[in-house]
């Protein structure tokens, strides 16, 4: 805050103090306009009024009469909460709608409640009194001349507990930055002023550890486009996510909550806001937990708008918001697509809060895309946060239709559209790879996938991640070029299906028309990486993944050269693809320390023929039976 504007506003609090000197009475005076049974409202996460809850304490403490049975209504309490001593259990009952770190254990000691309920849905409960507000204690800017103190980083349903309460109690701090949008509050409109200045409340997400966190964040970034409004959570797993987006363009921000992590891309000039639909050139949000330097870059910033949380967090609002992408993590996905974010069986954990607003919403965005990213594991690899289905208690967050990405360090998975067996296969495909046989074994026994299912444990099963890769022809083709996964038949089948006649007798030497899921299996989906390699070139088409091309080797037992094949969609024949994808599979099998590759090519396969001259390996031809058998030694000409 520039300090000429800090001074006018210490002014404009003397001025109000001498103007309304009834609402600067002493503590004591103030808190005894609380009675017993009352229901008292407690600032949001960073914005809580830390100052004023400690003197209610004190108050209570000097007054152990003054009332009993008081409610403490809370979204998030980051600070502190010594109302939920027990040595205060006649005077303040805790009741969260959302379970943050402080509170875990006294809820599920039954201490305290938990009210579990859509965020967009709160203020709506204050409103119609479900959950009537006597009292408010909130955190506010300085006045400004016209009287208006701002609520600054803490808007989302304080705003509506303001407008409901009885009495409301305002620790006016110089701290709080002064943020538009729906964030005011007129000084006429408050009972009681506290001016207190007291550094705000900070939120630092914990450092990710290497590899795991960073691997999520990369796969998650290649969901997003340029242009995509997005909405992400705390944390370090959303900030690694943020953290990948620096080559990201025109990024819009419809948000629950605002990071450091979205001011760090809004500064570097990847958020602008340029494509939103709503609130254009508008960076939109309900509640800031972030750092200092984050609050003073919202002070009085005309690119950011607060909005209360049944309009940030309102499903239909977020959907008129096009190509919306909202991102959110989990405790636990079970192989249907049933997640849930709050509670861990029996045990309540966080809170439904305001992901399920997002992601449905998002669903009904044209365009948009939902985000489920998790860790594979928890407890140091011994858990499996892909479960065959969820444990018993668990409140399911999000259902089966809500998600459509899920991600974790071993991939993406897709499950939109997709099958009960498709979807349990996909999630398998990206779980920790020691527990991959487990679930397979589960998934058989619950009958979610084929019983036959064929799976090679271990690291010769291992998805070969690093491998994938983004390619480009001289023809202007733009393709992905990555590892088979045992998930992949349904796009294996399509591809089949879509080849001509000719092509399917060039690469399988027959007149077969079909390809029956056992040959799938042997011949594509289930390999030992070390062994043989099936490299898929794939597009995206109407946001779904699409097979171009497929590629493959199998080593010949005993020997250091492997049999190569390789196939093209009709429609891309001639576009550089099958250049690609044979250089790409002799760069694999030359780092696996092969020598060379052998082919078996009809005569009237000259493409192919041609193809196989033209990448520049020494080539040895006889003709035999038919065909012509291919011999390539990875040396120069």
């Amino acid at each position: 805050m520039d300090p000429k504007d800090h001074q006018q506003k210490k002014i404009q609090l003397a001025v109000t103090k001498e103007k309304y000197p009834e609402k600067y009475e002493s503590e004591d005076t103030i808190f005894s306009h609380i009675h017993a049974g009352d229901r008292i409202f407690i600032g949001t996460a960073c914005g809580e009024p830390q100052y004023l809850v400690q003197a209610l304490i004190k108050f209570v403490e000097s007054n152990p009469k003054a009332f009993f049975d008081a409610e403490v209504l809370h979204v998030w309490t980051l600070g502190v909460a010594p109302y939920m001593d027990q040595k205060f259990k006649k005077n303040f009952r805790h009741n969260s709608f959302f379970i943050a770190e402080n509170t875990r254990e006294v809820v599920n000691k039954g201490l305290a409640d938990y009210t579990p309920v859509f965020a967009s849905d709160i203020p709506s409960l204050f409103r119609r009194r479900l959950v009537p507000v006597d009292v408010a204690l909130v955190q506010t800017s300085l006045p400004d001349r016209h009287g208006h103190l701002s609520l600054g980083i803490s808007v989302d349903i304080t705003k509506t507990a303001v407008e409901n309460a009885t009495l409301v109690i305002a620790q006016v701090n110089s701290e709080m930055p002064r943020i538009h949008g729906d964030t005011f509050v007129n000084i006429e409109d408050v009972d009681f002023i506290v001016p207190y200045d007291e550094p705000l409340l900070e939120y630092k997400a914990p450092n990710p550890p290497a590899g795991a966190v960073q691997e999520i964040g990369r796969y998650a970034a290649r969901i997003i486009e340029n242009g995509d409004t997005i909405q992400v959570g705390y944390g370090s797993l959303p900030n690694a996510i943020l953290a990948n987006l620096d080559s990201k363009k025109n990024l819009g921000i419809h948000s629950e909550l605002l990071s450091d992590g979205i001011v760090d891309l809004i500064k570097k000039g990847v958020v602008n806001n340029s494509k939103k639909t709503i609130d254009r050139e508008k960076t939109v949000a309900s509640f800031c937990m972030g750092s200092r330097a984050t609050y003073d870059y919202l002070d009085d910033n005309p690119g950011m708008e607060f909005r209360a949380i049944d309009y940030t967090n309102d499903p239909i609002t977020i959907a008129m918001n096009k190509n919306m992408v909202a991102i959110n993590t989990a405790l636990e996905i079970d192989l249907t697509g049933q997640a849930t974010a709050e509670s861990l069986g029996r045990y309540f954990f966080s809170g439904i809060g305001g992901q399920a607003d997002f992601m449905r919403g998002a669903v009904l965005a044209k365009g948009g895309k939902t985000i489920l990213a998790l860790p594979s594991t928890s407890e140091n690899d011994e858990i499996s946060r892909i479960v065959p289905f969820l444990n018993e208690g668990a409140g399911v967050t999000l259902t089966r239709g809500d998600i459509h990405y899920v991600v974790t360090e071993y991939g993406i998975a897709y499950l939109h559209g997709k099958n009960v067996r498709e979807r349990a296969m996909a999630l398998i495909s990206i779980a920790h790879p020691s527990h991959q046989p487990w679930l397979i074994e589960e998934a058989k026994k619950y009958s979610l996938i084929y019983k036959d299912q064929a799976f090679i444990p271990g690291e010769k099963g291992k998805y070969p991640a690093e491998l994938e890769t983004r390619r480009a022809t001289s023809s202007g083709l733009e393709f992905f070029l990555r590892p088979v996964r045992i998930s992949d038949e349904h796009l294996l089948k399509d591809f089949f299906y879509s080849l001509s006649d000719e092509t399917r007798y060039n690469r399988f030497l027959s007149r077969r028309e079909d390809m029956p899921r056992q040959m799938l299996q042997d011949l594509f989906l289930v390999i030992d990486y070390t062994k043989q390699m099936v490299i898929l070139a794939t597009i995206e088409h109407e946001g779904a993944e699409v097979i171009i091309g497929v590629g493959q080797y199998v080593v010949l037992e005993g020997t250091l050269t492997a049999q190569v094949a390789l196939v093209v969609r009709d429609d891309y024949h001639h576009k550089g693809l099958g250049t690609e994808l044979l250089s790409y599979l002799a760069y694999i099998a030359k780092r696996e320390g092969l020598t060379g590759f052998t082919a078996e090519i009809l005569p009237e396969n000259k493409h192919v023929l041609h193809l196989l001259e033209k990448i520049g390996l020494v080539v040895e031809k006889k003709f035999s039976a038919g065909v012509y058998l291919i011999e390539i030694a990875f040396q120069e000409r």
